[in-house]
């Protein structure tokens, strides 16, 4: 299952691809709710590894509003709530992530991202 805290640390390996290869961009997806056991302590642990604005991005690019623009200096209980929501309750099923540097696409299908490239995709 694609999640959001998964999808936050891809970027595209395609060979040249260096260029806006960072988020990758969703299409035609699947989305799942799935609660999970809350861990509010990992999450506020977790907030320097996260690229805020993408997160943000992708989160309100699958209909998710809660995150604010800018990431908060001080965290209220609700606001990592909502983190936690957007970071281990949306799963992506199906679907695409797409480079927008490149244009690769690389499909999801039963919650699984197949990030493999073919032989003359990969940079050496």
């Amino acid at each position: 299952m694609v999640r959001l805290i998964t999808h936050n640390m891809l970027a595209c390996h395609v060979k040249n691809c260096t260029k806006d290869n960072f988020p990758l961009s969703f299409s035609e997806v699947e989305l799942v709710i799935r609660p999970a056991p809350e861990n509010l302590e990992f999450i506020q642990r977790f907030l320097p590894k996260l690229d805020w604005t993408a997160l943000v991005d992708t989160a309100r690019s699958l209909g998710d509003e809660t995150l604010p623009e800018n990431m908060p200096e001080e965290w209220s209980e609700d606001q990592l709530k909502a983190l936690h929501h957007v970071l281990m309750e949306m799963h992506v099923e199906e679907g695409n992530m797409t480079c927008r540097g490149c244009g690769h696409v690389y499909p999801i299908s039963n919650g699984i991202p197949n990030m493999l490239l073919a032989e003359h995709e990969v940079g050496r």
